[in-house]
């Protein structure tokens, strides 16, 4: 008897529009997971440039309150949308299914009014130029108006973290963008969800009328490069690994720009001051753990390298302590899948060097801390710690480079020494031990503040005005 492979259906969203179909399958990434989605219409996936965009002339009040009331009805237990997209984002996504719907509902806590207000306060120095043109006149007595003008913009979403969709469907009419998202593979559900949701709120409204989102293959020539033209789109914001930014690069020209959230490697540093007491090993420890295990280290901001200030005796301490703690949030999280084959395989070579390794765990998904004397060369994953011992934290300086984004810091009396250099080697963010999780709202994001990068900025020039002593 043949056992038919069961397929997912990923509908499309046009415009205020959801447009079903079969005329596509696809696999998800990290699963192989069959899905089928409608066909690409790319005439219907382009807001011309003859149109001026539908959200231009909302007040960023009306946006904001919208906003708002999707975050209410998305975190609404009868929301049919948000219950479908979770069903089959389990089939497809490698987290488990509570983690998904945390996910995907901790997300609409971005969806607050105040938040929004503080993303753009930060973002903008005169926040009505979202609004209107804000007059400006410089020493000479020249005039002139300027607008953050609504932007028209690709989102290449990730597909590590459902809830960035909710955040980029946010940002995208926060700045009155005409937004087009190409979903990934292992998520191409969750947008499409929340912006059914928006549009049983209101079909017409020019929220909705600004969104579409699609599913096609990255680095598919036969979409991209008909849709990845200036004449089309202004700038494309792309999330993801090195693959998803390599399919962007080549179609950037004049006119058309990227805005890269592109992949990154976050670390922790621990201070010999952690092996002051048994109580601050185990804090110390517990800070780590945490910060390793942010969305089953599937996150860019979870910790994947750490560089603890110790003797030989004490980091194999840190080691066994962060083992245990990282295997009982792994076993919390019911998310216990093995490591790949070539990872596997990695590992296991190493544990034959017993000299120049020691591994705590095994293989199996349930939680693995490897420690050396220099980073290993491969990219730990999946609950996988790699803990480098280092005499002296200065000694770690020489591994923080650009694609270092966050540095959890222990003790944290010790980061306002250190946060001047990691500044020059190309860091982004500096937090306390355990805390590379929550962010302050409306901090900049990858060392830029986006929504001030995705909008047009145009300048209106009056002049110099005569005044009435001339």
């Amino acid at each position: 008897m043949t056992v038919t492979e069961p397929v997912v259906s990923a509908p499309f969203f046009l415009r205020g529009e959801l447009v079903e179909g079969h005329a596509e399958t696809h696999r998800s990434r990290d699963l192989g997971i069959a899905f089928t989605t409608p066909a690409v219409d790319l005439d219907r996936a382009v807001h011309p440039r003859s149109e001026v965009p539908p959200l231009l002339d909302v007040p960023l009040a009306e946006i904001i309150d919208f906003l708002v009331e999707t975050g209410r009805r998305i975190r609404e237990p009868g929301n049919p949308f948000v219950r479908e997209c979770i069903d089959r984002m389990a089939l497809t996504h490698v987290l488990p299914r509570a983690v998904l719907e945390q996910q995907v509902h901790g997300a609409t806590m971005y969806l607050d009014k105040r938040l929004l207000q503080t993303v753009v306060e930060q973002n903008f120095p005169d926040p009505r130029a979202l609004d209107e043109w804000v007059p400006k006149q410089d020493f000479t007595g020249r005039t002139s108006f300027i607008r953050a003008f609504a932007p028209r913009l690709v989102h290449v979403l990730p597909g590590n973290s459902p809830g960035v969709a909710v955040k980029s469907i946010a940002q995208g009419a926060l700045v009155k963008a005409v937004n087009l998202f190409k979903m990934a593979s292992s998520d191409p559900f969750t947008t499409v969800a929340v912006l059914r949701t928006m549009a049983e709120i209101d079909p017409d409204h020019p929220i909705v009328q600004s969104m579409s989102a699609v599913y096609w293959r990255g680095g598919d020539d036969a979409v991209e490069r008909v849709l990845y033209r200036p004449q089309y789109f202004d700038k494309i914001v792309a999330w993801g690994g090195g693959d998803a930014i390599d399919n962007v690069v080549k179609y950037l020209g004049p006119g058309l720009q990227l805005v890269s959230f592109d992949p990154k490697t976050s670390i922790s540093m621990v201070g010999r001051e952690a092996f002051a007491s048994g109580a601050t090993l185990e804090e110390a420890a517990e800070l780590a753990a945490s910060d390793v295990m942010i969305l089953n280290q599937e996150a860019c901001v979870a910790s994947r390298f750490l560089f603890v200030e110790a003797s030989a005796g004490d980091a194999d301490r840190f080691c066994e302590r962060l083992h245990a703690r990282i295997a009982a949030k792994a076993a919390a999280s019911g998310d216990t899948r093995p490591l790949d084959m070539d990872l596997r395989e990695q590992i296991e070579t190493l544990t034959m060097l017993d000299d120049e390794f020691g591994v705590w765990g095994r293989t199996d998904g349930k939680g693995l801390v490897i420690r050396s004397d220099e980073p290993v060369d491969f990219h730990p994953i999946n609950k996988t710690a790699n803990v480098v011992r280092v005499n002296s934290l200065d000694d770690a300086m020489k591994h923080v480079n650009v694609a270092t984004q966050t540095v959890g810091f222990y003790p944290f009396e010790r980061m306002a020494d250190y946060r001047d250099r990691m500044a020059a080697g190309g860091v982004q963010r500096i937090v306390r031990l355990g805390d590379a999780g929550p962010s302050t709202i409306g901090n900049p994001h990858d060392a830029m503040y986006p929504l001030h990068r995705f909008v047009h900025w145009m300048a209106h020039e009056d002049g110099v005005r005569a005044t009435a002593d001339t």
